[in-house]
């Protein structure tokens, strides 16, 4: 069953206090006013800067886009051994690296690969973190959500899913509300208090999700085991469209300009119009049919994407035609990260590898010799990467 919290729209509110007191053109001001500083807030708050990558995909559209600067042949400056794999990826802010592990833990790192904190959440982490402000939100395979203090690793507030979080959270804001959304197992997409950890609205698919929810212009989106395209109201949880576009959704959706773009579990890539819930295109290799695990990365007129059939894939944004592709010598289940004029991607076969975004040649790599599941974090001179052999990997500058 589908449940929401209805909030008071802000104009309603500030209608209601101005036109008591000052009187309708100073109201009207006013609303014009704040509507216009608010709608350059909202879906901005996970906006990044060259120093934080604070989602897993680097905003809250998902782009996967870096605007950092790092060095041309990275070097290895260190890693971290946990006491089991990871697949989750890391994201990083003030300093601070934060990632889940196989073991149950959230570590905190400092850049320079030393332990800061960690707490034990009793079960499998795969879910990236999401940080915002000086917290950090992670779910595990029990289903709990935890709001963790950055600098300290305190648990804030726990909240609680009735089946296991494998998708990283997001976050909205309209300047009333402000919300942490996170997908679940239970079939059901979650609004969550960022402040108290309070439930605030469900909305229930018809099958697991397991990706992370992209937010644009006030809307969720997402896919799911239901291999439907929601859109739902990111303040109250209500439904305003979906379609059906696959068998199975396990990737997240990427949004650009009103277009999402998703892989499904049948080898398909698509680009479709969220007004008109129509594909404008789609991309299957006929003769390998192999999942799109991964969430694709958007430059101005190409979109790229990783494949299990080893190869990256970089398609026309509008046409949705071939440009190029490469083979990378493993199934790649990560997903790419755009920075400048290159790719940075990683393979189940343990290969770190960037690639030229033009053309799909590889320009730099680094053999882990482990597979990678989740894609690495971006920032100034840092490359971190959790493997499936326990460790932290960063890559920078000597």
């Amino acid at each position: 069953m589908k449940t929401h919290t209805n909030i008071l729209p802000l104009k309603t509110l500030i209608s209601i206090l101005f036109q008591r007191e000052y009187g309708i053109l100073y109201k009207n001001k006013l609303i014009l006013f704040l509507g216009i500083l608010l709608f350059s807030g909202s879906n901005q708050a996970l906006s990044q800067n060259n120093d934080c990558w604070n989602n897993f995909r680097g905003d809250a559209q998902l782009s996967g886009v870096s605007h950092a600067i790092i060095p041309e042949k990275p070097q290895l400056l260190w890693t971290f051994k946990a006491s089991d794999g990871f697949k989750s990826s890391p994201v990083i802010c003030k300093n601070t690296i934060v990632i889940g592990s196989i073991d149950g833990n959230v570590y905190g790192l400092s850049l320079e690969g030393k332990l800061l904190w960690k707490i034990n959440t009793e079960n499998s982490i795969e879910s990236p973190a999401l940080i915002v402000g000086d917290v950090a939100y992670i779910g595990n395979l029990n289903g709990e959500l935890f709001a963790i203090e950055l600098t300290t690793g305190k648990i804030l507030w726990t909240y609680k899913t009735d089946n296991q979080i494998m998708g990283s959270p997001n976050y909205f804001t309209n300047g009333l509300s402000r919300v942490i959304i996170v997908g679940s197992y239970d079939y059901c997409l979650h609004g969550v208090d960022l402040k108290t950890g309070k439930g605030l609205w469900k909305y229930e698919a018809d099958n697991f999700i397991n990706g992370t929810p992209s937010i644009y212009k006030g809307l969720v989106i997402f896919g799911g085991c239901d291999g439907l395209l929601h859109q739902v109201n990111a303040s109250n949880g209500i439904l305003n469209k979906r379609t059906a576009v696959a068998t199975y959704v396990a990737s997240s959706v990427a949004m650009e300009e009103g277009n999402a773009f998703l892989g499904d579990y049948d080898g398909k890539f698509s680009c479709l119009n969220i007004a008109t819930m129509k594909i404008s295109w789609s991309f299957q290799n006929e003769t390998l049919k192999m999942p799109f695990i991964a969430s694709p990365a958007l430059s101005d007129t190409r979109v790229f994407i990783g494949n299990r059939d080893k190869h990256l894939y970089c398609f026309d944004k509008k046409t949705g035609g071939l440009q190029w592709k490469v083979n990378t010598g493993g199934g790649i289940d990560a997903s790419p990260v755009l920075i400048g004029k290159r790719l940075l991607i990683a393979n189940m076969r343990g290969d770190l590898l960037l690639v030229n975004a033009s053309d799909g040649k590889i320009s730099w790599s680094y053999e882990l010799g482990s597979a990678v599941a989740g894609n690495p974090a971006v920032i100034n001179d840092h490359i971190v990467v959790g493997a499936a052999d326990g460790r932290v990997y960063c890559f920078g500058k000597k």
